[in-house]
């Protein structure tokens, strides 16, 4: 028989026979690792189950629990564990996913007379068993024909209607008992270990609630998000009424050659949110400034603009003041935990200044607006001014306009704040979502290849250490804005698609970013491509794309 070389984190290379698998090298992997608990292994940078024969000559490592990649993968296994349970319980009944709310995911269940508080409990103590029983999580190929009939079968619509634009001759599948489901990546080789959730009734479903992955032996503390939670209601509901709710349905529409019609409807439906919220200024009348905050990526820069064009139909003159021209300089700048420049933190902008600037202008006086060189890292003057008149409103864009600590001198009544989000309100299918990240991290990775010279590998290097600065100083903020924005544009990913694949494709086995680089090749493999021609031209979408009507 065929024999490979395994090579160990410890640099040790073993000799062993072909398609062996990593629970035999458990031993190997923990070695020096206390008592962490692996999850998945490595195999040149490629996630595998720990049941997932190796066949070739590979350096491993394993996947731990207390990870964001062993995280995931516990996410993943518990939504299917989910989905077997309520094949179960109520055979035929459609279960659905919806988007994050906290460290939990929202569901709904297609019952006529909807979900109960007894139906919650059922599915809970039934996932319950199956965790208890240690079952096994088998994954394993069978023919298209196979596919298609078992999908039908389990009555997985949305499932049963992406193969007909995905046609492998053979497809991948995870099965639990009598239940299976399409393979969006690797999960948990058995059931033993996913004992740590929680199933909470809310709205019209359930939350199924999960660990953080700094902690995995418990649940955080639940924390509400209601606005979130509305908007994204309200575009579930517009997405249902057009007919297009996940990936599978997108793809039909572009099969049909109706794309054009859905990009504009889609389009307009953005421009109609922007304008109630210029609306909502003009209602305030008392505001005079416009902070906007969001995550990497969700478009802050596009949207200060369009709303400067609504804003100027009711007849206000919007200036822009940049945030980034009050950094404090690179002396000043605080650093973070391992000793680097932490640009994110509230303390590396001229909090003084920018107040007194603000104050300043509400009282009608004329101020010299500070500039800052990236590149030498200073502050300096550079003679531009600024006063505003009657009609005048600022716009100031940037992470922490949430955040009263960034204007502590403006009142309230003169502050109107808006939080962007990226939430596509589409699923891959009824039971794998579309993670806001996921879709964030596209645009990034195009964008930053685009404009900064960056490669797919370095965005998501450092992206960690992005949704680290969001988890400190934006989302904690998120539920003190006036309005809250929906950047997310449902074609889009069909769009990114054509611009980020090649970018992916070029992340090494050799590189560890491969492993996020080959999951996202993995996840736009579900969607058609969509032409930019059909991008209008201020479209936020243009922002990361290139070819915006907007100067930036």
């Amino acid at each position: 028989m065929k024999q490979i070389k395994i090579t160990f984190p410890n640099k040790t290379t073993e000799t062993f026979e072909n398609d062996i698998r990593p629970l035999i090298l458990m031993e190997k992997l923990s070695e020096g690792e206390n008592d962490r608990k692996i999850i998945a292994v490595k195999v040149n940078n490629e996630i595998c189950s720990l049941d997932a024969p190796i066949n070739i000559s590979a350096q491993i490592e394993g996947v731990f629990l207390d990870t964001k990649e062993g995280a995931s993968i516990y996410r993943r296994s518990l939504c299917f564990v989910l989905a077997a349970a309520a094949n179960n319980l109520f055979p035929g009944t459609r279960l659905l996913v919806g988007h994050s709310l906290g460290y939990g995911y929202y569901y709904t269940l297609e019952k006529k007379d909807g979900i109960s508080k007894q139906d919650i409990e059922l599915l809970s103590k039934e996932m319950k068993r199956i965790i208890e029983n240690d079952s096994i999580i088998e994954t394993s190929f069978i023919s298209y024909t196979e596919a298609c009939d078992l999908f039908e079968k389990l009555s997985l619509t949305e499932t049963r209607k992406q193969l007909n634009f995905r046609c492998p001759s053979k497809v991948q599948i995870n099965t639990l008992g009598s239940f299976s489901d399409l393979y969006f990546g690797p999960l948990v080789s058995s059931t033993g270990i996913l004992r740590v959730f929680e199933l909470k009734p809310y709205a019209d479903g359930f939350l199924l609630r999960f660990p953080e992955h700094n902690t995995p032996e418990k649940l955080t503390e639940f924390v509400d998000q209601p606005k979130l939670f509305e908007i994204y209601k309200t575009y579930k509901e517009w997405g249902k009424k057009l007919g297009v709710t996940s990936a599978a349905s997108l793809n039909q529409m572009i099969y049909n050659r109706e794309i054009k019609n859905f990009i504009n409807i889609t389009e307009t439906l953005q421009t109609k949110r922007i304008s109630e919220i210029a609306d909502q200024i003009k209602a305030k009348k008392t505001a005079r400034v416009v902070l906007i905050a969001g995550p990497s990526s969700s478009g802050k820069t596009t949207t200060s603009m369009k709303l400067s064009l609504q804003l100027q139909a009711l007849g206000f003159n919007p200036k822009l003041i940049s945030l980034d021209n009050y950094y404090v300089g690179r002396q000043e700048t605080p650093m973070d935990e391992i000793g680097k420049e932490d640009y994110e933190s509230l303390e590396a902008l001229n909090i003084k200044m920018l107040n007194q600037n603000l104050v300043d202008l509400f009282n009608g006086k004329e101020i010299e607006l500070p500039a800052y060189d990236f590149h030498a890292g200073v502050s300096y003057f550079k003679g531009d001014k600024m006063r505003l008149e009657e009609n005048d409103i600022l716009i100031m864009e940037g992470i922490h306009g949430l955040n009263d600590k960034l204007t502590p001198l403006v009142p309230a009544e003169k502050k109107f704040k808006i939080y962007l989000s990226a939430l596509t309100q589409l699923n891959l299918d009824d039971h794998n979502r579309i993670a806001t990240s996921d879709n964030r991290l596209i645009r990034r990775t195009v964008r930053d290849s685009n404009l900064r010279g960056k490669s797919a590998a370095d965005t998501i290097a450092m992206w960690d250490n992005v949704q680290k600065g969001e988890k400190l100083h934006i989302f904690p903020f998120q539920n003190n804005a006036d309005a809250m924005l929906n950047t997310a544009l449902d074609y889009e990913i069909s769009v990114l698609k054509v611009y980020a694949e090649p970018l992916l494709k070029c992340v090494s086995p050799l590189q560890k970013e491969y492993a996020e680089a080959n999951r996202l090749l993995q996840f736009l493999n579900n969607f058609s491509q969509i032409s930019a021609t059909n991008v209008p031209n201020l479209s936020i979408i243009r922002e990361f794309i290139g070819g915006s009507g907007f100067k930036y």
